[in-house]
């Protein structure tokens, strides 16, 4: 059975449209399987990867961004290195997305107060936790009181959070697409650093 071609098989302009379609929804659609990449941070002795929710995708200014605790290992590698990859898969789509980023951390300023305010009152919950996310634990724990474990919290509560609220913007530097289709698997490279080139690529 032959796979019927789609629009964006072998054409830059469809390609990077599919791109950005793919990640403005994935903000919005808790479905999509582009909403929840692998964030890779790190340097050539410690790598660290994990996943992470996408919570903006701005085309016009070529970033995306996510949110994270403060307090979270990560942004020590970040501060040190960064440089960042991130990488989404979607099965259904049958595409793969390969970012390099250049991060920046921001917390306590505007960036941070507008994505705080759009922040849900149950979102909200993973930032009460009293100790930092990798803090060693005697027991199994979530971290939280039981107040806020149970979501026995108002937003007002839920507001001593901010303290701890970061939002992490990446300025995408290359998407490397790979796209697997039966008739013959395509690859290209979107280069961001400075006048945008597009060049096809060996799957």
């Amino acid at each position: 059975m032959s796979q019927e071609v789609v629009s964006y098989y072998e054409n830059s302009n469809e390609i990077e449209k599919k791109i950005w379609d793919l990640l403005t929804n994935a903000v919005t659609d808790r479905s999509s399987e582009f909403r929840t990449p692998v964030f890779i941070c790190g340097n050539d002795k410690d790598l660290d990867g994990r996943v992470v929710v996408l919570r903006k995708a701005d085309q016009k200014n070529n970033f995306i961004q996510y949110h994270s605790d403060i307090r979270s290992s990560k942004i020590e590698k970040i501060k040190k290195n960064p440089n960042c990859s991130i990488l989404f898969y979607g099965k259904q789509e049958k595409i793969q997305l390969r970012l390099k980023t250049e991060c920046k951390i921001h917390f306590g300023d505007e960036i941070t107060k507008e994505s705080w305010g759009k922040t849900g009152h149950v979102s909200r919950k993973c930032y009460l936790v009293t100790n930092g996310p990798g803090t060693r634990s005697e027991k199994p724990t979530s971290g939280l009181d039981n107040k806020f474990d149970n979501f026995d919290f108002t937003k007002e509560e839920s507001e001593a959070g901010y303290k701890n609220f970061s939002v992490i913007r990446c300025k995408i530097k290359s998407i490397e697409w790979l796209y697997l289709a039966a008739k013959g698997h395509r690859r290209a490279l979107i280069d961001l650093s400075g006048s945008k080139k597009f060049t096809w690529l060996v799957p």
